[in-house]
Formats: C-alpha cells, sequence, structure tokens
C-alpha cells in the first residue's frame, strides 16, 4: 500500500535522530549544568549524573549530524537500559501512571535507538 514511501527511508531515518538527539539534548543540559543537584535528587554520584549528561550531549551530536549515528545510538541505547533498571528496581516506578512519567518513555527511547543501531542512520549525515 505504501511501498512508493521506502524512496523516502532516509529521511525517515533523519527524522528519528533528530527527534532522539532532541529529547536526549533537552535532558542532558541540567545534568550538565547542575550534576551536584541532580544527583541529590535521584541518589548517584555527581560524576555519574555528569558522565551521563556528557555521553547523552555528545551522543545526541553524532545523531544530528549524522557522524557514528550507529555508536552513538549504541551509547544512548545502553544509557535507556540503565535508565530502566533504575525506575523498575531502584525506584519502583511503574511502567506508565496518570500522574507521573512511567518508563514507557525511556522504552520507546530505547527502541528507537535500537533501530537506528540496527538499521543505519540513513545516508544523510556524515558516512
Amino acid at each position: 500500500m505504501f511501498e512508493q514511501l521506502i524512496q523516502y527511508n532516509n529521511i525517515g531515518l533523519l527524522v528519528l535522530r533528530l527527534a532522539v538527539a532532541v529529547i536526549f539534548i533537552y535532558h542532558a543540559l541540567p545534568k550538565l549544568k547542575n550534576a551536584k543537584g541532580m544527583a541529590q535528587m535521584v541518589g548517584m554520584p555527581a560524576g555519574m549524573i555528569l558522565m551521563l549528561g556528557s555521553v547523552e550531549f555528545i551522543a545526541s551530536l553524532g545523531l544530528i549530524f549524522g557522524f557514528y549515528t550507529q555508536l552513538a545510538a549504541f551509547l544512548l541505547a545502553i544509557v535507556m537500559v540503565g535508565a530502566i533498571g533504575m525506575k523498575t528496581m531502584k525506584w519502583g516506578v511503574p511502567f506508565a501512571a496518570m500522574d507521573k512519567t512511567g518508563w514507557e518513555f525511556d522504552l520507546i527511547l530505547l527502541a528507537a535507538n535500537i533501530a537506528i543501531l540496527l538499521g543505519g542512520g540513513g545516508t544523510i549525515g556524515i558516512q
């Protein structure tokens, strides 16, 4: 039914890469600006928060510019596995809740990064 759209798969991957990158940059900036304060909120060392923010930010730049996109997606997938693990095992966050974000958001980001990792980032960007 939509076979003719396959010719635009590189544009689709670009859109996915940009959307994932924007989300990770949005969440990386507070970690980079206030690692100490965030560390107290989530119960992790400030150095770990700073490292996570750095990985998220640098990998996001890779996704935006199409530079080492699969490596960037792999790193972000690892971050999301860790986030899901923290939410489920340490904090007891449910999959979804009406009053807060569950780990469903983390799961879709994990899936998006796995899709980029396995499907490549498309040919739009530096290869």
